[in-house]
């Protein structure tokens, strides 16, 4: 098997993306910091949460049973309450002799290239549909060149009031937290070993600036480690240079955290 991945972070530090190859997988994470006073930084729940998949990964569970045990072991580890911890989304692969499953929770990506050309596409789609006007109003705003601005920024607060009281309901979406429920509510997708090429994991940071570049994901599946981090930095560099106040991709920071990890069966 063979593994390649990068992260670029949006600003200063470390960032909250994280990715990790285990023997027989791949995981990708893209934390969100908690609101309020006295609550881990987002930064240390993914610490946490990379570890315990890492753990959960080596077992024969349905991957949303590890999500679910890794978000119940961090919650107790780091003492969260269910609505006032960080978050992260989780993108999981995992290769077995009987084949390839997947899950995503949140709004990370996972692109499954098969042997037949055809690609499959697994992402969470259930935040996109919180707060549709909220949502729809500061990226009209952006397009018209607002920029950001103090009431773009105001904007955003307001969405993520409404995102938090949706976080983890049926009537909402699911999200890696402190309720170890969310787990049981991941997309999954299960495929031959025979039939898959390649897989790619992305984080929503990367992936929709190359999906709105029209890149092709089966190029990218075939960079080494070094190739993905100067990829991922060439994608700061056109949002920095061609597209600073996000006219042409409206987004709701001109660089969020970016992370891209890849797999194929074979060693090359």
């Amino acid at each position: 098997m063979s593994t390649h991945g990068a992260s670029l972070p949006g600003a200063t530090g470390p960032g909250q993306d994280r990715w990790a190859a285990t023997p027989n997988g791949l995981i990708v994470l893209d934390g969100a910091t908690a609101i309020a006073p006295g609550v881990p930084p987002a930064e240390q729940y993914v610490g946490a949460l990379l570890d315990a998949l890492r753990t959960g990964l080596s077992s024969t569970s349905d991957l949303r049973t590890v999500i679910a045990d890794a978000i119940d072991c961090v919650s107790s580890e780091l003492d969260l309450t269910p609505g006032d911890g960080p978050s992260s989304t989780v993108a999981l692969l995992r290769w077995t002799d009987h084949g390839v499953d997947a899950a995503v929770l949140g709004d990370s990506t996972i692109i499954l290239g098969c042997r037949g050309g055809h690609e499959v596409r697994l992402c969470d789609e259930r935040l996109e549909s919180v707060a549709p006007v909220q949502r729809q109003s500061y990226r009209e705003r952006l397009r018209r060149g607002s920029g950001y601005d103090e009431t773009h920024r105001q904007l955003l607060a307001d969405l993520q009031v409404i995102e938090r009281r949706a976080r983890n309901s049926d009537d909402g979406y699911w999200i890696a937290e402190a309720t170890h429920e969310a787990g049981h509510h991941a997309t999954v997708h299960h495929i031959d070993a025979d039939e898959l090429h390649w897989a790619v994991l992305a984080t929503d940071g990367a992936q929709r600036t190359i999906d709105h570049l029209h890149m092709a994901w089966s190029v990218i599946a075939a960079k080494s480690d070094d190739e993905i981090l100067g990829l991922l930095r060439g994608l700061h560099r056109w949002e920095a240079e061609r597209d600073p106040d996000g006219r042409d991709l409206p987004r709701a920071k001109r660089h969020d955290d970016k992370t891209v990890a890849t797999w194929h069966p074979d060693t090359r």
